[in-house]
C-alpha cells in the first residue's frame, strides 16, 4: 500500500482543506449567478490540480522523511498503484466541488424562494398602497369643500382683481392637471412636487390670507431627486386640518433640505379646542410607501411646539 490509514486520513483532510480554500477564493472572483459554467470549469481543474498539488507534496514529505516519522519505511509504487492513486484524487477532488456546488445552489435555492415570496407581498403592498394614493388625490379632486372654497375665492377675486382672479384659475387649473397626470406615479422630481406646491400654496394663501405663512428653502442641487407625488400636499394638509389658522398667530409651515439628503416638513403645533376626527391614513400611506421604495425611512418627531416630518430623498 502507499500510506497507512492515518496517512490516509491526512491526505483527506488536507485535500478537503484546500478544496474549501479554493472555493473561498473562487467566491470572491467569480460569482456563480454571474458565470455558472465557467465557475464550475475553474473550480473543477483548480480543485482536482489543487489535490494533485497536495498530494504530490504529502507524498514526497512521505518518502523523503517517511523513516523518521513511522516505523515501517514506505516501499516504493508501481505505475498501476500511481495511476489508481491520482484517478482517487481526482474523483475525490470532483465529489468536493459537487459537494461544494450543491451546498450553493442548495443555498440559492431557498434564498430565491425567500425573496420571490417577498417580492409578491412587496407588490401587494405596493399595488395597495398606490391605490390608496391615487384615491387620496381623487378625493381631492372631488372634494366638494375644496371645490367650493375656491371657486368661493375665485369668484371674489374676478370682482376684486380680474388679473388676480386670472393667475388664481391657472394656478387651480395646475393642482387639478398635477393631480390627474401624476397620482398613478411611483416617483416624480422634487422639482416638479415643488412646482405643483408652489401652485397648491397659491390657492391656500389667497383663500387663507394672513393666518399661514410658508417658509421654503431647497438646495437646488436636491431638485434632481425624487419623491412621491403629492408628498407635499398631503403633510400641508395634515398641518393645516390639525391647528388653528389666526391671523394673529398665524401657523408657520417650513419645507427645507438637510445635508442628510432629506426634505423636512416642520410646522408649529396650535392645538384646535376641538381636535380634529383623522385616520392618519395619509401620513401612514407615505410611510408604507417608503418602506417600499428605499431602505431609509420616514422620521415623525413632535415636541410641545413643532410637529416635524423627514422624507429621505430617492436618487
Amino acid at each position: 500500500m502507499l500510506i497507512d490509514i492515518s496517512t490516509n486520513i491526512l491526505f483527506c483532510i488536507t485535500i478537503l482543506v484546500t478544496s474549501l480554500f479554493i472555493d473561498r477564493i473562487l467566491n470572491k472572483k467569480i460569482s456563480w449567478m454571474v458565470r455558472p459554467i465557467t465557475r464550475l470549469i475553474i473550480q473543477i481543474v483548480c480543485q482536482t490540480f489543487g489535490a494533485l498539488f497536495v498530494t504530490i507534496f504529502l507524498s514526497t514529505i512521505y518518502y523523503i522523511y517517511g523513516e523518521y516519522l513511522i516505523v515501517v519505511k514506505p516501499v516504493d509504487v508501481g505505475v498501476r498503484e500511481a495511476v489508481y492513486t491520482i484517478i482517487s484524487i481526482v474523483l475525490w477532488a470532483l465529489m468536493v466541488s459537487a459537494l461544494n456546488t450543491g451546498d450553493f445552489l442548495l443555498k440559492n435555492w431557498k434564498n430565491a424562494t425567500l425573496k420571490a415570496a417577498e417580492y409578491k407581498v412587496k407588490a401587494a403592498e405596493s399595488k395597495q398602497i398606490a391605490a390608496e394614493i391615487e384615491l387620496q388625490a381623487l378625493k381631492l379632486q372631488l372634494d366638494p369643500h375644496f371645490v367650493f372654497n375656491n371657486l368661493s375665492v375665485l369668484s371674489e377675486l374676478i370682482l376684486k382683481d380680474q388679473q388676480l382672479g386670472y393667475d388664481f384659475t391657472e394656478n387651480f387649473a395646475k393642482v387639478y392637471r398635477y393631480l390627474l397626470v401624476n397620482s398613478k406615479k411611483k416617483l416624480v422630481t422634487l422639482q416638479e412636487e415643488l412646482d405643483f406646491l408652489d401652485a397648491y400654496l397659491f390657492l391656500i394663501q389667497n383663500r387663507m390670507g394672513d393666518s399661514c405663512t410658508f417658509q421654503i428653502d431647497i438646495d437646488k442641487s436636491k431638485l434632481s431627486m425624487q419623491i412621491p407625488p403629492i408628498t407635499l400636499q398631503l403633510f400641508i394638509e395634515n398641518a393645516l386640518k390639525h391647528n388653528r389658522t389666526e391671523e394673529e398667530n398665524p401657523l408657520l409651515v417650513k419645507i427645507y433640505s438637510n445635508d442628510n439628503d432629506e426634505l423636512v416638513i416642520s410646522n408649529t403645533i396650535l392645538p384646535l379646542i376641538k381636535k380634529a376626527y383623522s385616520t392618519g391614513i395619509g401620513l401612514k400611506n407615505i410611510v408604507n410607501r417608503y418602506a417600499l421604495l428605499s431602505d431609509r425611512k420616514v422620521s415623525i418627531e413632535e415636541n410641545k411646539e413643532t410637529f416635524t416630518i423627514k422624507v429621505p430623498l430617492i436618487k
